[in-house]
């Protein structure tokens, strides 16, 4: 590739002003030049096609929040190739990754098994039109492992979570839904939602401009974990649709609120409620049955993908018959007076059973069956002394950050950390820079582990924290290490 160096001369007069205006001392801001150069030096090329396809490419692609103080950093790691658990960026740089193209990735990059039965689906071709002749075991498979009685697939997560809504309205007859604050349920307009903080109520308003309140009129955002919530389910049971419900979400590990879980079954089984799990990181990463399985708790209709598609885009809408039969109008046999007697609503989509993802879902949920139980028993294991490794330096330290693990995802469970510029978000924020310097690809400061992972790279993750950790006591941005 021919790509131009992108350079940061240690003078530049923007970046002084920059730091100089950011509240920041001389030590910090002397510091942070000289890793911002280095951290630009060693990804130029990254750094260089994210400029020269700005122009071009809409890209929201990236570290988060822009953030002004880092913008000589704010480009994301250009990836070249990948295997297990590494991946190698078009610099050269190797990364332990665990980021896992965002908890895609459970048996690591390029997994031998599912690379062979993408080959062999490619020398069939790809017959978008006709039916898949694998799509039917999937199904069967999608069941056995969860307990869900009957099957459909999407292209994508967004798109089960709309359809499960779609058909929840459709078989209950009600508009209004339930949806927690902290979940990620997709990007379809009818999820982006906030909790109305300004009055104070749980009726839901636009995430974003462009989503109209229209689309959120009839959400609900309720506290997750808080038994307030249930009362105000009680309250509206004769609308509800359906309660949404991400079991562990993402941003927050360390709840998981497993009685809560069960009071919620309860409450919505009792009011015909249709109970949706969005199993989207949880479905076959915590144990071959989902959250559902792990916490007892079995839910009406349930959203997946990411795993289940070994890397190619797919959703799965699963769930009782007596909503998914909404899909098709029902079960009927040939030869007899039967017919589908259940009213449909609409369901659709040109790459839905797309062939690739239903040949690399059939290997994946194949493999994941003859593991049983003892591939996530192992893997979760391991993440949960990595995170305590990882708390147990941070305690010794006197450090103020704590990390939590559900099976194996793994992410923040501080509380101190905030928002904008202050001491502690900008820390956090040069933290994740630091690991990527040291080798370390991870999304935010959560990531997953997958079986590809070793001890050496668990290791080396351990010392890339530790070693970021001194850098920035040296730049001034965490305090010393308390004497002794």
């Amino acid at each position: 590739m021919n790509a131009q160096q992108v350079t940061l001369p240690q003078n530049s007069d923007n970046l002084s002003k920059l730091l100089a205006t950011a509240g920041l001392t001389n030590q910090q801001q002397k510091y942070l030049r000289d890793f911002i150069n280095r951290y630009s030096a060693r990804t130029k090329i990254s750094k260089h096609i994210s400029q020269t396809s700005r122009p071009f490419l809409a890209d929201d692609k990236n570290l988060g929040e822009f953030n002004l103080l880092f913008k000589e950093m704010y480009y994301p790691i250009v990836a070249n190739r990948s295997l297990g658990s590494k991946i190698w960026d078009v610099d050269g740089n190797e990364y332990v990754d665990v980021m896992m193209g965002l908890g895609i990735n459970l048996f690591g990059h390029n997994p031998t098994f599912i690379k062979e039965a993408l080959i062999a689906q490619l020398d069939k071709g790809i017959q978008i039109g006709p039916q898949s002749e694998l799509v039917g075991e999937v199904a069967e498979l999608v069941s056995q492992l969860t307990g869900m009685e009957r099957v459909c697939f999407s292209n994508t997560g967004t798109e089960a979570v709309m359809s499960a809504i779609r058909i929840a309205r459709a078989v209950t007859g009600r508009n209004k839904i339930v949806i927690f604050s902290g979940s990620y349920h997709g990007h379809f307009d009818g999820t982006l939602v906030n909790k109305n903080k300004r009055e104070d109520n749980e009726y839901a308003i636009p995430l974003a401009p462009g989503v109209l309140q229209n689309f959120v009129n009839d959400v609900l955002v309720l506290d997750y974990g808080n038994a307030k919530s249930l009362e105000i389910i009680k309250t509206h049971q004769q609308e509800l649709a359906a309660v949404l419900v991400v079991p562990v979400q993402t941003s927050r590990p360390a709840l998981q609120p497993k009685e809560f879980l069960h009071q919620l079954r309860e409450l919505t089984q009792a009011y015909n409620i249709a109970l949706i799990f969005d199993e989207m990181v949880t479905g076959f990463r915590i144990h071959p049955g989902g959250a559902q399985a792990y916490f007892g708790v079995q839910a009406d209709i349930a959203t997946y993908g990411k795993i289940v598609g070994g890397g190619i885009p797919i959703g799965v809408i699963a769930g009782k018959s007596k909503y998914m039969d909404a899909i098709d109008g029902g079960m009927w046999h040939y030869g007899d007076d039967s017919y589908p007697q259940t009213k449909k609503t609409f369901f659709a989509g040109t790459f839905c059973k797309h062939p690739l993802a239903i040949a690399a879902a059939k290997t994946v949920l194949k493999y994941l069956q003859s593991q049983g139980t003892l591939l996530h028993d192992k893997l979760n294991v391991r993440t949960t002394k990595f995170v305590t490794a990882l708390n147990n330096y941070f305690v010794e330290e006197g450090l103020p950050l704590r990390m939590a693990n559900f099976g194996s995802l793994f992410g923040s469970a501080s509380v101190e950390l905030s928002e904008g510029n202050s001491a502690a978000s900008v820390a956090m924020s040069l933290l994740k820079y630091h690991l990527l310097d040291q080798g370390v690809h991870l999304l935010g400061i959560s990531g997953y582990l997958s079986t590809a992972h070793t001890d050496e790279d668990i290791n080396y993750i351990i010392q890339a924290v530790k070693y970021s950790v001194e850098k920035l006591r040296d730049g001034g941005f965490l305090p010393p290490r308390a004497s002794v």
